[in-house]
């Protein structure tokens, strides 16, 4: 690289850094996040359990609370149980095309939300995930009037 590029190279990674800094002192506001994950195909939950290992790499704790396909072992729950700041919860006693018992699958997923609800109002549980939990609206399980206070109510750090 030239002498002419790498000062080009400065100056534009000084102008970028300048812009980012300025971003970050104009915040005023620190809050948890809201994100939902969704949408057809693979990497939700993976996304999701990201953002657990995360939380425990700060030294914080997590809750995961997994409807419908709660009945599998997966590998990330295997893996997580090992830590002592996950709470990791099974909610569902799995696919709905399995199970075929709308009204133990609607008893299942009430029961998950009563814990799910119970960890979003704990200001000591940093990440809350809800694995799965649009399901339990679009299958009529809950009602998203019932999900909703309780996630605008969580603590305002948590995410």
């Amino acid at each position: 690289m030239s002498t002419a590029d790498s000062v080009r190279h400065k100056q534009r990674a000084q102008k970028q850094k300048a812009a980012v800094d300025a971003r970050i002192a104009a915040a005023q506001e620190d809050k948890g996040l809201l994100l939902v994950l969704t949408g057809n195909g693979k990497g939700k939950s993976s996304s999701a359990f990201g953002m657990v290992a995360r939380t425990l790499g700060y030294g914080r704790k997590a809750a995961v609370f997994q409807f419908i396909k709660g009945a599998e072992d997966v590998g990330e729950r295997a893996f997580f149980a090992r830590h002592p700041d996950v709470t990791w919860e099974k909610c569902g006693e799995g696919f709905t095309w399995e199970t075929q018992d709308r009204d133990r699958d609607i008893a299942a997923a009430r029961a998950g939300w009563d814990k799910a609800r119970a960890a979003l109002a704990d200001p000591g549980i940093h990440l809350v995930v809800l694995d799965e939990l649009t399901y339990l609206v679009t299958y009529r399980y809950l009602d998203l009037a019932e999900i909703m206070p309780a996630i605008e109510a969580r603590p305002a750090m948590q995410h």
